[in-house]
């Protein structure tokens, strides 16, 4: 976008990275968030999104004189009703102008005709009426001086500007925003900041549009809240997609995949499963070898690393089907030993190797709603950016490979552990005499509300335990956890706690049930 002449409260159509403009107001930062330094930029609000950033000048446009072209560019849902949000705040500005204009012809009047009827014969009064006059006129001056003031001080303190200020730890440090590719400007990034009135805000969909953060620690992310189709902001990739592994999660994520326009080939080792998303559109692959000669780039998504290594190492796995240019991404977890060998054999034959373990469950990978967590080829991971917009809400790249394995273990690690903590707790209240359910009720209103804690002690409380995420894989997980602790000399006696209430469940046959199900070795 050509640079441009703005300024502060200015309408503007934003770009963000490689994806469409979107409208959006000029505003001042909060006080804490300084501006980048490196070219010029402005701090935006978008509309139709609870969303700001810092962004670059040759990046913006004005809102009027391209409103038309813009339109004619993005058809989706919520541009619509970003635009109508657009349009219903400039009504708004209008009716309080023509209130403030008609107001102020009125005062005028009023004035005038009071002067009329009152206009002094004598010079005393005149005077009198003078002094009068300059004393109500510098009262009111002050008067208005105090309002603009205080009108002022609240209207530059936003929502979320009061919120930071009120509590800067609980709301963190905003992430900074910075396009994926390999020549950018290291001086500047975008700071994204999300305005939530309800904590539940947090957990629903807000937006397609798509921000590229990168923090300190050069972890990059790739965020897209909705992930529905119903917008059709995603572009999808024109390389052809396989994947290996149609469990809980994968098949959330291929049936996205193909929702969004992608290109599938599929493969599952119980042929059956693939079924389903041949009528959706998927191709067919006979064997794992098959789909990675096929495609461009080929994910798999398995249970545990012996899983991992068989798929690739196995008779026609998917090293007999690398040859250079050939990308393979493996989103199971797994310890990172097994993905740096994993990654070291699919490299050595020419491949392109990225691991990309998710965080989520069969509900959010249906939803389309997983956390990635990437590492290894930088450039695969950029190439994956839509396969990744269509299956999760964020992406991180992490760096060297091993990265995204060691996260992933920890985020599940505290994931299993908290889960028996929960059902600890449960099963206390009950051989104590407390309601389990006013148990729930207090802690749904207390800083652990989250909708993992009210699903999982539903689950136990209606002793629903259909797997959203298998009771054996999150034993599995802690179990990894623990020796990658071990292997560091560092400590993990929660995990190792809660790892034995696991086996403990699955020794009495748990292990296909809901991780939910560690409830019941409290009960037997």
């Amino acid at each position: 976008m050509a640079a441009v002449s703005l300024r502060l409260g200015d309408l503007v159509w934003g770009k963000l990275g490689r994806y469409p403009p979107w409208p959006g107001k000029i505003v001042n930062p909060p006080k804490d968030l300084k501006k980048p330094r490196g070219k010029k930029c402005f701090f935006v609000k978008f509309f139709g999104t609870e969303d700001h950033a810092w962004i670059k000048v040759e990046q913006l446009k004005p809102y009027h004189a391209h409103k038309e072209e813009m339109i004619k560019i993005n058809k989706g849902k919520r541009f619509q009703q970003a635009v109508d949000a657009v349009e219903e705040f400039l009504r708004r500005a209008k009716g309080k102008d023509q209130t403030s204009s008609h107001s102020s012809a009125d005062d005028k009047n009023r004035r005038n005709s009071s002067e009329e009827r009152s206009r002094p014969n004598s010079g005393d009064e005149k005077r009198k009426l003078s002094l009068s006059e300059g004393k109500v006129k510098k009262n009111m001056g002050e008067g208005k001086k105090r309002v603009s003031s205080g009108s002022s001080e609240r209207g530059s303190k936003s929502p979320l500007k009061r919120a930071q200020e009120q509590s800067p730890r609980k709301r963190g440090r905003p992430p900074k925003d910075e396009k994926p590719v390999k020549d950018a400007d290291p001086h500047f990034h975008h700071f994204l900041l999300s305005q939530t009135e309800k904590p539940a805000v947090c957990y629903q969909a807000i937006t397609k549009k798509l921000k590229i953060c990168e923090e300190e620690t050069g972890s990059t992310s790739i965020q897209a809240a909705d992930s529905t189709a119903v917008n059709g902001s995603i572009t999808p990739t024109d390389k052809k997609i396989g994947f290996l592994g149609l469990g809980l999660m994968g098949s959330g994520i291929v049936s996205n995949l193909l929702k969004m326009g992608h290109t599938v080939t599929v493969w599952n080792r119980t042929a059956e499963k693939c079924d389903l998303f041949i009528q959706e559109g998927a191709r067919l692959g006979r064997t794992p070898a098959e789909v990675v000669s096929t495609c461009d780039i080929t994910f798999a998504c398995v249970s545990d690393p012996k899983a991992a290594k068989d798929l690739v190492l196995g008779p026609s796995g998917v090293l007999q089907g690398i040859r250079p240019g050939k990308c393979y991404v493996d989103m199971s977890t797994v310890d990172a030993d097994t993905v740096t060998e994993l990654a070291q054999v699919i490299v050595s034959r020419g491949g392109r190797f990225l691991e990309a373990p998710v965080s989520g469950n069969q509900q959010l990978s249906n939803d389309g709603m997983l956390v990635i967590l990437a590492a290894g080829d930088r450039g695969l991971y950029e190439d994956c950016s839509s396969c990744f917009q269509a299956m999760g809400k964020t992406s991180f790249f992490l760096g060297e490979v091993g990265n995204a394995a060691k996260m992933m273990l920890i985020v599940n690690m505290v994931q299993g552990s908290f889960m028996a903590t929960i059902a600890e707790g449960l099963t206390l209240a009950q051989v104590t005499g407390q309601s389990q359910q006013t148990l729930l009720d207090i802690l749904n209103q207390g800083q652990l509300a989250s909708i993992f804690l009210d699903q999982k002690c539903q689950n136990i409380l209606q002793g629903n335990f259909k797997p959203d995420f298998y009771l054996k894989y999150i034993q599995k997980d802690l179990r990894l956890a623990i020796a990658l602790g071990d292997a560091v000399n560092h400590p993990t006696p929660m995990a190792a706690a809660a790892n034995e209430v696991y086996k403990r469940a699955k020794a009495l046959d748990q292990s296909d049930n809901d991780m939910s199900a560690v409830y019941r070795a409290y009960i037997h």
